[in-house]
């Protein structure tokens, strides 16, 4: 039988050993005798070194170090280490044949003979450029954003530990928090929480959702070390292992106090434009109302008039025509607080002195709000007149006492009182000088809403039949016409303070005041006038034809301004026109430019229940007014006042 030999049943161990080194391509193994020069050199040292065995065995090992490692003797202490420690392990730059540098990782152990000589020593080297080149780039990485997480200021960015312990502390939040890293690192982040959120459990709330739902954001007030409260937006992300195990969590937070002043600002502003709009369209449409309700009105109460005047005195009918007037008279009171409202009343604005006005009204006060309620007066000693009408400021402060009043139902105090004030740019006013009329009083005071709406015109909390809900509508218009305004201050339960802001009067102003001459009466009695009467309603017309006549004048009617003009045109003489304001095609003070082209010596008399017109446009026009509604009486004087100032300039 034929044995068969096996293939390598020739090889050494010596021969398997250099086989085995040489087949070893990621590694330099070689051998050093103990001066350190190279005895042995395998396919791994060949082919990263890039020296052939016959060019490097013999050489000094020392070659390999750079330039720098050589000149300290690095390769000799580290032979010295191996020898004295048994082993040497290392890692740094090594040159190939080339001269290119790779970073090495090197272990050498020393060889030696059963008896303890030492023979040499045994080599492995490893090339890990690239492991490093990606631990320097990892390193590199780390530290750039180490430093850019360090050099964020805006932010306060830091990590904690799974139970909520600041673990690191970067500058913004130094900045925005004021803890140095030493006062805060180890100590639990509920400290920036107010003492409210940290009893409701808040911080605790905080993580539990990171951890649940992946992040956590919310907007809320912090603490800073000093004690004071700032607006932030805080981010808190779950940091996890890549088992799923959770080691802490990043947060973020950021100091937004400035942002969320200006959207608060922002919001202030929208809400009060949005106010401003509503009253401005409420004050159109109330306006709108009363003048076409001063209208019915002014028909209702001439008519009432002349009836009276020409009937019998019949003691069954005479108090119902004076029921009637009256009734009429109170409807058009209200008209006026409607006009007041919607800035289109008649003022007749001059200096008022405060103090005398009160002091004048103090019995009035006193009997209009009861012995229960207690008046007390405080004014500084030197307080400038107001531009303002003295009757409709008269009303204004009866009107707010009132409201006091009914506001202590068991009675109370009410303080009126008075300050100089100086406003800048801001203040919801135009900058100047203006005095605070308050009134004050210790009653029920208003919820937030009723505030809101207190001075919407009919809005009232009186309960039906006990107010109109138009005294502070009234008294805002008023202040706003005036060139001021009306500020309500109220809490519930803690009383309200009413404020009525005025100018100042001028010096002009006052001057004026002080000099002014009373109004020329006429001496001479009555011609029978040719009077144009133009209105564009035929029961305000027929109402007021019939007063001209009644008070023997010859009239000529006109429905509208073209009519007027073409009247006048074909009339032998015209003595004065009687023209509505608010009339289509062309207005009261279109027809007054239009008959001072052609009549520049003709009167003309304007009868409106507006306060507010564009006179300004037509500065050449001279002419009277005649509040609607107006009685017979008022229609006389203003005629006698027309006459009485001759012909226009």
């Amino acid at each position: 039988m034929k044995t068969l030999a096996r293939p390598n049943a020739s090889l050494t161990d010596d021969d398997r050993y250099r086989l085995l080194l040489d087949a070893v391509t990621d590694y330099a193994i070689y051998m050093l005798d103990p001066s350190g020069i190279v005895t042995t050199w395998n396919a791994g040292a060949q082919r990263f070194k890039g020296y052939a065995p016959d060019e490097i065995v013999g050489q000094h090992f020392s070659r390999f170090y750079t330039e720098e490692d050589r000149k300290s003797g690095l390769p000799q202490r580290v032979l010295d280490s191996a020898v004295r420690s048994g082993k040497f392990e290392g890692q740094g730059w090594r040159v190939r044949k080339d001269g290119t540098r790779f970073w090495a990782s090197v272990a050498i152990d020393p060889i030696r003979a059963p008896s303890g000589e030492l023979l040499g020593f045994a080599k492995i080297t490893r090339d890990l450029t690239e492991r490093k080149a990606a631990e320097d780039s990892l390193k590199k990485s780390e530290e750039q954003f180490r430093l850019l997480v360090q050099g964020v200021t805006d932010y306060a960015i830091y990590l904690l530990d799974a139970e909520g312990h600041v673990t690191n502390w970067n500058l913004g939040a130094q900045r925005i928090k004021g803890y140095a890293p030493d006062e805060i690192v180890g100590q639990h982040f509920s400290r920036f929480y107010t003492e409210e959120d940290r009893k409701s459990g808040a911080p605790q709330r905080a993580l539990e959702t990171a951890i649940r739902e992946g992040r956590y954001e919310k907007e809320g007030w912090r603490i800073r070390k000093d004690g004071t409260r700032f607006w932030a937006n805080v981010v808190i992300d779950p940091i996890r292992r890549e088992d799923g195990t959770l080691i802490g969590f990043a947060k973020i937070t950021r100091d937004i106090s400035e942002r969320r002043e200006t959207q608060l600002a922002l919001e202030a502003a929208r809400e009060a434009l949005f106010q401003s709009q509503k009253m401005d369209a409420i004050g159109q449409l109330t306006g709108g109302v009363a003048h076409d309700f001063n209208n019915l009105l002014m028909a209702v109460l001439g008519s009432l008039e002349l009836v009276q005047k020409r009937l019998t005195q019949d003691p069954r009918v005479s108090p119902l025509i004076d029921n009637a007037i009256q009734a009429a008279k109170r409807g058009a009171s209200l008209t006026q607080r409607m006009l007041a409202f919607a800035r289109r009343q008649e003022l007749d604005a001059k200096p008022v002195n405060l103090p005398n006005l009160v002091r004048g009204m103090t019995d009035l006060l006193q009997r209009s709000l009861g012995p229960e309620v207690m008046i007390e007066t405080r004014f500084p000693l030197s307080l400038p007149s107001v531009q303002a009408d003295f009757n409709q400021l008269e009303m204004a402060l009866l009107n707010l006492a009132v409201n006091a009043r009914d506001a202590m139902p068991q009675g109370g105090s009410i303080v009126v009182s008075a300050k100089e004030e100086n406003l800048v740019a801001g203040q919801g006013l135009k900058p100047g000088r203006y005095v605070c009329l308050a009134v004050t009083d210790s009653g029920e005071g208003m919820d937030e809403e009723t505030l809101q709406h207190a001075t919407e015109p009919f809005f009232t909390t009186k309960g039906v039949g006990k107010g109109t809900g138009l005294g502070l509508p009234m008294i805002h218009g008023l202040a706003e016409q005036s060139g001021g305004r009306l500020v309500l201050k109220s809490r519930k339960g803690e009383g309200t303070t009413a404020e009525l802001w005025l100018p100042v009067a001028t010096t002009s102003a006052i001057a004026a005041g002080e000099g002014q001459a009373a109004a020329p009466g006429s001496g001479k009695a009555m011609r029978p006038l040719v009077v144009v009467a133009v209105d564009d309603d035929p029961l305000v017309l027929m109402n007021t034809v019939e007063m001209l006549e009644e008070l023997g004048h010859m009239v000529l009617e006109a429905p509208s301004a073209h009519h007027a003009l073409d009247a006048i045109r074909h009339a032998e003489a015209v003595d004065l026109v009687i023209t509505d304001q608010a009339m289509p095609h062309m207005t009261g003070l279109e027809l007054a430019a239009a008959i001072r082209e052609e009549w520049p010596k003709l009167p003309t008399v304007l009868a409106t229940g507006y306060g507010e017109l564009p006179l300004s446009a037509n500065a050449n026009v001279r002419m009277l007014k005649l509040n609607k509604p107006f009685s017979e009486n008022d229609l006389a004087k203003v005629i006698a006042q027309a006459m009485d100032a001759g012909p226009a300039r």
